[in-house]
């Protein structure tokens, strides 16, 4: 009779567990067509594979699983991006979203679909400093730290390359404008004369103009402030072609290795800042994206981490309604607590499951600030020999 009970009492446990359990799903809102296409892929797959750790590790909520549902943002088609978000969350069922990742379609995709709809975004690469303030209902966090970092950084790499003088081109969108303000204003602080600053628009196929311009005007190097797939790439193709300019500043839009695979020997020499972490995550999460064949570069340790701090933030509330889990995120990314590296995730939900404190490190030493926003260390990177490589972490 006894062992009757004991079974009885075991089959009920297990029946309750299985109708708790669901499959949550995560909307992956990425650029995968667009001026960042080259990079959307890798993103996409290392928050995807922070969505496969959480679900093959059988703690999350109960049992749950958790299944990615990709929708393209395009990275500049505002209206595209946010009928992309629509259809994840009235058609598809998403909890939250992983994403965006371009500043103009985040900044769209927020105000016009996840605030309506009471719906947790988190960007792995939106930097604009105006979704600092961005009105979110506590709704939008971001593992990428604001432009407005990335201004002062470069201003300094450019100090101690003794340059005196720059033009500056940016792509002119959100992302753009945000950034060429703070990379101007930190530089002339600096001591620096910015002769020229200029936009271009993405998708043309002559940038001669543009870069007629931006030579009358002079400097010493030219900063691009564009994307690497797209006007970025045409401006420094064309100022190579006409003998403009031969050093060229690469800010975050413009690292990846598609660049110098497409522009050549040219780009030797060239230097620039995107956000990277020497630490002890990076390292780890590196060995687990090449183990799983995900090429490392721009974003991917920050995709990573975005996906991770969503599952995490519903473990901590018992719960996969943004309404629910959205207070948590800023607990779980920051202390007190015990430090969740990459891989352990699995450790992280059980951890949480029995009522205890994370500080999720992850893969780019995450710690929100203000508004939830990463506090940012930067990678100075240098072209040589037709790559990219680290000159130093600052």
């Amino acid at each position: 009779m006894k062992n009757l009970l004991v079974t009885t009492a075991l089959a009920a446990t297990l029946l309750s567990s299985a109708a708790s359990a669901e499959d949550v799903k995560i909307g992956v809102l990425l650029g995968f067509t667009g001026p960042i296409e080259s990079l959307t892929p890798g993103m996409g797959a290392s928050g995807e594979l922070a969505m496969k750790e959480v679900s093959d590790s059988g703690k999350f909520l109960d049992g749950s699983t958790v299944t990615p549902v990709r929708g393209d943002s395009t990275c500049v088609d505002s209206a595209a991006a946010s009928a992309a978000a629509e259809r994840l969350i009235t058609s598809d069922k998403v909890s939250a979203i992983f994403g965006a990742d371009c500043s103009g379609v985040t900044g769209a995709v927020l105000q016009n679909v996840a605030r309506p709809n009471g719906i947790v975004m988190i960007s792995p690469s939106a930097t604009s400093p105006a979704l600092s303030d961005a009105e979110d209902d506590g709704l939008f966090f971001r593992t990428a730290p604001s432009d407005a970092r990335q201004g002062q950084v470069l201003a300094e790499v450019l100090t101690e390359k003794g340059v005196k003088s720059a033009a500056l081109t940016y792509t002119n969108n959100d992302y753009g404008k945000g950034l060429a303000e703070s990379i101007k204003t930190n530089a002339e602080a600096a001591g620096i004369e910015i002769t020229i600053d200029s936009s271009h628009e993405d998708g043309k196929g002559d940038y001669s103009a543009e870069v007629g311009a931006l030579a009358q005007a002079g400097g010493d190097v030219l900063i691009v402030a564009g994307y690497l797939d797209q006007g970025g790439k045409g401006i420094i193709q064309a100022a190579l072609d006409t003998g403009a300019f031969d050093t060229f500043v690469l800010p975050d839009g413009m690292v990846g290795d598609s660049l110098p695979a497409s522009i050549g020997d040219g780009l030797n020499g060239s230097y620039g800042t995107i956000a990277g972490t020497d630490s002890e995550g990076a390292a780890m999460f590196n060995k687990m994206a090449e183990d799983a064949g995900i090429k490392i570069d721009a974003y991917v340790g920050e995709s990573y981490d975005a996906a991770a701090l969503i599952m995490l933030a519903m473990q901590a509330a018992g719960s996969s309604n943004s309404a629910d889990f959205k207070s948590k995120i800023m607990d779980v990314a920051n202390a007190p607590g015990e430090k969740i590296m990459p891989g352990e995730l699995g450790k992280a939900l059980e951890l949480l499951s029995e009522g205890k404190d994370i500080d999720y490190v992850g893969a780019t030493n995450v710690e929100l600030i203000g508004a939830g926003e990463s506090a940012g260390s930067f990678r100075e990177i240098l072209v040589d020999g037709g790559a990219i490589t680290t000159a130093k972490y600052r």
